[in-house]
């Protein structure tokens, strides 16, 4: 029998932790199975424009409204060669692609990808490849997005038909460098010594770009948070964040963990912040550095299909993840987590885009439609734009497997002052009750309850797919405003946004 259990939260106009970065709703797109083609992609498809590039992707891409898309890699720009991929694409080569262990053909480079972000109405993040290169291929990459024109790489951008500079300004220095999975793997120093490096390469060549240096490839690395002190020893005047990437399972089935995990993305926050902190004293710096979670998402459905995969075939489906409603669920506290920590987290990519670990997923020449974890990811994109504010909740809690003291209501908001709004994003991580929620909101005089999206299920393990969609939200819930508290009975297991404006 469902009972209910009661949380209490306050939000004031006055408590501000920061104006949200809307970087912290980027993705990610790697040359890696269907993310490209087949993906973003596909030349023969019906719904595909003049560049072969699908245009019910685009719309999808475009209701998420990400303002920044992380390209090429990823494991796989640790052995790219970016000439590979400009040019007449009859002149392209095909290449062995050792990361993920396919073919790349080339087809989509830098220029075309630059094209579909446009469309797509987001920026690029760029990542050089500190692999099997340097220094040299990082500083000409830059000349050919970026000079204007007058120089051999420039120039060659203009021959390719990109008279305009492309004018990325974000930059990852590498990829997972720390893993020995990755091509051109580096200890802590030598990677630190070859980022300064191609840091001060860069900038002289465009001394306008951001630069993201390479931090542990998840918290589980033996040698975290050490990478992290020791790489920013070398590159913390040259580079403005430092990289975090971490995925979350339910390999046991255990509901109640699972959704307790982001308190470990807390924990991983919170360390790199005190590591960048414990450089800046040691350096004795006057900067502080920012963070760029540019690789998070669950991953695990997929791990025995992708063992399986033929080695040295075209974009075969490797990490497609089907993801049920409970991995929305997560989703949605993840990005609570970031948007609680916003004055540190600048910039956070949720990989991948489409197909690959996806909010959206696609048939090759028929459907696309979006995942359960689609929804979260949107309304917080759409409607998280703003100051955070550091909001006080008081709640019951429980204990799990690996976490104890899991506030059943996991919720954050964000103060939009163009427009007036307030907007409260809630997980009630309950598997059994209804939670009572009672709101102070009495600094925001004369406010409304706009609307009450919830996103509930009463199976966890409920999927969409491209014939029915049986995990999307709802408008029809129950928040009011009254004496200047908001109520709500927030459904059990459920996510909720709930709008206010004058």
């Amino acid at each position: 029998m469902t009972e209910i259990i009661s949380a209490k939260m306050i939000i004031d106009k006055e408590y501000k932790i920061a104006e949200v970065d809307p970087r912290i709703y980027g993705s990610f797109i790697e040359h890696l199975g269907r993310a490209v083609y087949g993906g973003i992609y596909e030349p023969g498809h019906p719904m595909a424009d003049e560049q072969g590039f699908r245009q019910d992707v685009l719309d999808l891409v475009r209701e998420l409204n990400v303002p920044i898309v992380r390209y090429p890699g990823g494991n796989m720009v640790s052995a790219y060669n970016w000439e590979d991929g400009v040019g007449p694409v009859s002149d392209r080569p095909r290449r062995l692609e050792l990361a993920w262990r396919t073919i790349e053909t080339n087809e989509v480079g830098t220029n075309e990808f630059v094209d579909w972000a446009k469309k797509a109405n987001s920026q690029v993040m760029m990542a050089v490849n500190l692999g099997t290169r340097g220094i040299d291929a990082a500083r000409n990459l830059l000349e050919y997005c970026n000079h204007p024109s007058g120089t051999y790489y420039s120039d060659l951008r203009a021959k390719h038909g990109y008279k305009q500079p492309h004018n990325i300004k974000t930059w990852c220095l590498g990829n997972e460098m720390d893993g020995p999975w990755q091509i051109g793997h580096k200890t802590m120093d030598e990677y630190g010594r070859l980022a300064l490096e191609t840091a001060k390469a860069m900038r002289l060549v465009d001394p306008t770009i951001e630069l993201v240096a390479c931090g542990s490839s998840n918290s589980s690395m033996p040698t975290f948070p050490h990478w992290e002190a020791t790489v920013l020893e070398h590159t913390y005047e040259a580079v403005d964040y430092i990289s975090l990437h971490q995925y979350y399972g339910n390999h046991e089935n255990d509901s109640a963990n699972f959704l307790a995990k982001s308190l470990e993305m807390d924990r991983f926050i919170n360390t790199i912040i005190s590591t960048c902190d414990y450089v800046k004293a040691k350096t004795r710096s006057k900067k502080t550095l920012n963070l760029s979670f540019d690789e998070w998402n669950v991953w695990y459905h997929s791990n025995d299909a992708d063992r399986k995969i033929d080695p040295w075939t075209i974009a075969p489906p490797q990490l497609e993840d089907v993801y049920n409603f409970e991995d929305a669920l997560l989703v949605g506290s993840l990005l609570i987590s970031f948007l609680k920590r916003s004055d540190r987290v600048k910039i956070a990519c949720m990989a991948q885009l489409v197909n690959v670990i996806a909010p959206i997923m696609t048939n090759n020449g028929g459907a696309a439609w979006k995942q359960s974890i689609f929804y979260p990811y949107m309304h917080t994109s759409v409607y998280g734009r703003g100051v955070a504010l550091n909001v006080i909740v008081s709640s019951g809690k429980y204990d799990s497997k690996d976490f104890t003291d899991v506030p059943y209501l996991d919720a954050t908001a964000v103060y939009n002052e163009e427009t007036d709004q307030v907007t409260i994003f809630a997980v009630n991580r309950s598997l059994e009750d209804a939670l009572d929620l009672d709101c102070d909101v009495r600094s925001f005089a004369g406010y409304r309850v706009i609307e009450h999206i919830v996103l509930e299920n009463n199976d966890l393990k409920a999927v969409n797919t491209a014939a029915a969609e049986s995990v999307q939200p709802h408008t029809n819930g129950n928040a009011k405003i009254d004496s200047g508290y908001v109520k709500a009975m927030l459904p059990q297991k459920s996510w909720n946004v709930i709008r206010l404006g004058k």
